[in-house]
């Protein structure tokens, strides 16, 4: 029998999200809806399970009540193997202050790893959108015989000044981690690309838990994992950038391979819904052997009647489209779309109504939203923006459980 070390992952799912708002007025950016049916921690939940890294703690603390729910709901993993995936919500363990950063996060959880005793500790965001094969980055660790494990992705060097960036060396040590450099350096064997931070991080216990305390000690800290506890160990000359090109994820396609997507604007987050419903998508959902796991509702099939069409689309379980057209589009479970309506380019969240001649475009309406017949969505930014709609770079938000007003 292979002796597997012992590994804790810890999902980092606090965050706010205030770039993606309204989408996070009443709920935390990992519990948006994305693609239908998910939400965006199941991405992160789904890549380590289908690695075999089944003891997994989901850290909270922003409006976390649907995101515990999802998790306790959906995320049942068979404890008698000793797996379990788990919400551990702020509990103020080190003093009167809910959590002060990611670092501080793990600190203030601390109990988790002394009672796991894990040889290694993985610590993954909850919100980005991709296929990875953790278990590979964990193994590239190992070999390393480093503390410390940065995943990186190459983005043309043009572009990398929007990120925070990894300086290493052609062995994959790191000698800089820099944030936003206006001058990105270029990779050892492509000078015109740069490695950003993914966000995701591999430790040896030992080494991480005594950063933590480290990091906790120090006033003059952010308690930040990228801003301080990934600089201390590439300081010290402990960290290596894992090269994400480097992983193969089974069933993924050439077009779909190394595909990352942080989704926390408005515009990012609609971009990548528009990656999903091409005919040879820029990210696959559809791959059986890396499956995307969620609660699916208990809906019948879609339903197309009096000639509805959709086209380039995803549409949910329960949705009714009933004469209307759809392209380009995401619909989560139980939308109806009437007669004559219009929707393109757009993300509906479960539960809208889209009414007779209405239109729908490069929109996104949360959950529960009317759109009454003959009414317009997105056609006229500033019209949307006069009704107390929130508009991104031409995509308008709607708020949940909204009735829009007529156009005029």
């Amino acid at each position: 029998m292979i002796n597997r070390p012992n590994v804790l992952s810890i999902v980092l799912a606090g965050g706010e999200g205030k770039r993606l708002m309204p989408l996070t007025a009443d709920r935390a950016k990992p519990a948006v809806p994305f693609g239908g049916t998910y939400r965006l921690i199941d991405f992160v939940l789904s890549n380590l399970a289908n690695s075999d890294l089944t003891k997994i703690c989901v850290l909270t603390q922003y409006k976390s009540h649907s995101l515990d729910r999802h998790v306790s709901q959906t995320w049942q993993i068979e404890s008698m193997l000793g797996s379990y995936v788990t919400s551990v919500p702020a509990q103020q363990r080190t003093g009167k202050q809910w959590f002060l950063g990611s670092a501080d996060a793990i600190y203030q959880s601390m109990n988790l790893i002394n009672d796991e005793e894990p040889d290694y500790v993985v610590v993954f965001g909850a919100d980005n959108i991709y296929r990875m094969d953790v278990e590979q980055m964990v193994n590239a660790h190992i070999d390393s015989g480093l503390d410390c494990t940065v995943a990186g992705i190459r983005v043309p060097r043009s572009e990398a000044s929007a990120f925070g960036i990894i300086d290493a060396d052609a062995s994959g040590k790191i000698a800089q981690f820099l944030e936003k450099p206006a001058d990105p350096p270029g990779l050892p064997d492509s000078p015109e690309e740069s490695f950003a931070s993914m966000g995701n991080y591999v430790f040896s216990r030992e080494a991480f838990v005594d950063a933590l305390v480290a990091d906790a000690a120090d006033d003059d800290s952010r308690h930040d994992m990228g801003g301080n506890i990934i600089p201390g160990f590439v300081a010290a000359g402990r960290a290596q950038v894992y090269d994400f090109r480097e992983n193969k994820v089974p069933g993924s396609t050439e077009k779909d391979r190394n595909y990352w997507r942080d989704v926390g604007t408005i515009e990012a987050y609609h971009s990548a819904h528009m990656d999903l419903v091409s005919v040879e998508p820029e990210f696959n959902l559809y791959n059986r052997r890396w499956p995307i796991w969620t609660q699916q509702a208990q809906l019948p099939g879609a339903k197309f009647t009096l000639r509805g069409t959709a086209e380039d689309s995803i549409v949910g379980s329960g949705c009714i489209i009933s004469g209307g057209d759809v392209d380009r589009s995401v619909l989560s479970p139980n939308v109806m779309v009437d007669k004559w309506a219009r929707i393109e380019e757009a993300v509906i969240f479960g539960g809208c109504r889209i009414g007779r001649n209405a239109v729908v475009r490069r929109a996104i309406l949360d959950k529960n939203v009317i759109v009454p017949d003959g009414v317009e969505i997105g056609t006229n930014p500033e019209h949307d923006r006069a009704r107390g709609f929130y508009v991104e770079n031409g995509i308008t938000v709607v708020p949940k459980n909204i009735r829009v007003p007529a156009n005029n």
